[in-house]
This record gives C-alpha cells, sequence and structure tokens, in this order.
C-alpha cells in the first residue's frame, strides 16, 4: 500500500496515494480486475493507466468500499451514485482525492516542485498579489497561488476561466501549512473560498470549497 496520508476536516476527506505500483499491482487492489483492466486498455500511455488506476485505488481506499467515477461534459469528475462531492489531481508520482458533502463544490491540486512555473507565472500572478518566498525562495509562493487557483477553478462551474481576471488570493502570511482566502469575479454569485495548504518536500497541496462572504 501507498496510502501517503489520510486526513478528515471541515466536513472534508481527502488522501494521497504516491504511485509506486505499476498496472497489474493497481489492477489487484480493485475489485473486479477485469474489467478495470479492460477499462484501463483505451489509454495509450503506461503513465495515464497507472494514474487513472491510482485515484481508483486512492478512492476505494478513503471510501471504503468500490466507488465508480463518472465524468461531466466539461471532464469534472464526479461519483455515479452521488453520495459524495469529488475532485482529483495528480502530480509526478501522487495522487490526491478529495470527498465532501453531496451538492457542494469541492476542489483538490497537487502540483509538483519545479522552476517551471516561472515561466507561466504571467498568467496566474495577478498585480495585487504576492509570491511570498519561503524556505529561501518564492518558488513555493509562485506555486501555491497557481496551485489555490488550480483548486478554486474546480469549484467552479464556468468555463472561459482567466486566473488572474477572474481568481485572486487575498494577503496571507506563507508557511508550511495555513488557510488563505480567495476570490471569484467570474460569476454572478462571487464566489468566496476557503483554502487550506501545506507545502511538501517536492509538492504543494491545496483545497478549495466556498464559503459565506
Amino acid at each position: 500500500m501507498s496510502l501517503l496520508e489520510k486526513h478528515r476536516a471541515e466536513g472534508l476527506l481527502w488522501g494521497i496515494w504516491r504511485v509506486d505500483e505499476g498496472v497489474d499491482e493497481l489492477l489487484s487492489m480493485l475489485p473486479r480486475t477485469e474489467e478495470y483492466r479492460a477499462e484501463v486498455g483505451r489509454f495509450a500511455s503506461e503513465k495515464r493507466r497507472v494514474e487513472w488506476l491510482a485515484v481508483r485505488v486512492l478512492l476505494h481506499a478513503l471510501a471504503g468500499k468500490e466507488s465508480r467515477i463518472g465524468y461531466q461534459s466539461s471532464g469534472k469528475p464526479y461519483l455515479v451514485d452521488g453520495r459524495a462531492s469529488l475532485s482529483v489531481s495528480h502530480t509526478q508520482g501522487y495522487v490526491a482525492v478529495l470527498l465532501g458533502e453531496p451538492g457542494t463544490e469541492v476542489g483538490i491540486d497537487i502540483e509538483h516542485y519545479g522552476e517551471r512555473v516561472r515561466r507561466v507565472v504571467s498568467r496566474f500572478l495577478r498585480p495585487d498579489e504576492k509570491a511570498d518566498s519561503y524556505a529561501g525562495t518564492d518558488t513555493w509562493g509562485m506555486l501555491l497561488h497557481w496551485s489555490a487557483k488550480e483548486a478554486m477553478f474546480k469549484c467552479l462551474n464556468a468555463d472561459e476561466v482567466d486566473f488572474c481576471e477572474h481568481l485572486r488570493l487575498l494577503p496571507f502570511t506563507m508557511a508550511e501549512s495555513g488557510v488563505c482566502r480567495g476570490e471569484e469575479y467570474r460569476t454572478p454569485a462571487r464566489h468566496r473560498f476557503q483554502v487550506m495548504y501545506r507545502l511538501y518536500a517536492d509538492f504543494v497541496l491545496t483545497i478549495a470549497f466556498p464559503v459565506a462572504p
């Protein structure tokens, strides 16, 4: 088993899976192995097969039983039985799954640490936002803003969302873990979000959900 962490807070349940297994080992952790084998066979990429299966293995570990995942026309995942809201994410060597109360919107994101974020920072960091330094570099601050906005975006049922124009993190003091607030300007509802975050050795984790103004 490669369940790295499992947490419950704020009515949410989430986990992180460190993916050390291959396709066959992951299939052995799921019920109806041959059905999953047939489904995963549609992916040409071995990496995509592993990620797809690891998400389902982690979901099974969190829920305690099999839960089928469907997809909206936008590509957003949901649980077919509707007993919880769902968000998933993956990065190099890890997958994450978040379960929330039925009918709520939740978002989870993980981003692997790397300097590549500097090449795209203008796409998500607003002039009124600041990427604070942590552990001697502002790379962590950039990654946290990017990841938090990905998680916020997953809470919205909206297209054409511009991460600079439509999403904003309010000022906060950065630490290894904490909570910050965000706002969206894309929908008439103008949702506000609470974003929980944690910096790991090689990736950032963020979890977002709407809160009252």
